[in-house]
């Protein structure tokens, strides 16, 4: 971000010129570090839940036995849904465009597996997946790949 400072001659206007970009710098850092912990908060609070739903998976894996298997989709279902929460919150924690790539991935390949639509659907899924493995490979460098997106002062 390139900041455009305005610039005065008269020594008195320069300096109120300056104090308000600090002050503006500053009013902008704490909205970043807010923004920053209420994110981290929604992090936990996923975590939370997706522990708690994959407890219920895990248990009723076992109390209903046989018949829990029966039903795969389901069990998919569930299962697919927990990790692209999981994804979501490690976007959340470190917001790098790889990241958001790789939750959008696994988003698209989740309803792909799970949604039995016209065979159309599937290849949009398809393309978008092709679409952001060419963008991960063409438009993004190498470098932004492990930057992260939003800084923080």
């Amino acid at each position: 971000m390139s900041h455009h400072h305005a610039h005065s001659d008269d020594p008195k206007i320069q300096a109120y010129i300056d104090k308000i970009a600090r002050r503006d710098r500053r009013v902008d850092s704490l909205f970043r570090r807010c923004l920053h912990l209420i994110e981290r908060f929604i992090a936990i609070l996923t975590i939370v839940a997706l522990l708690g739903a994959l407890g219920i998976e895990i248990y009723h894996m076992f109390s209903s036995g046989s018949e829990y298997f029966s039903d795969v989709n389901h069990m998919l279902h569930n299962l697919l849904t927990i990790v692209v929460g999981l994804e979501f919150v490690r976007m959340l924690i470190d917001t790098t465009p790889a990241n958001i790539l790789e939750v959008l991935t696994v988003a698209i390949t989740r309803h792909v597996v799970l949604s039995h639509d016209d065979p159309w659907s599937n290849l949009a899924c398809i393309a978008c997946i092709a679409g952001l493995f060419a963008i991960r490979r063409f438009l993004i460098r190498r470098s932004e790949l492990k930057e992260e997106m939003v800084e923080i002062e």
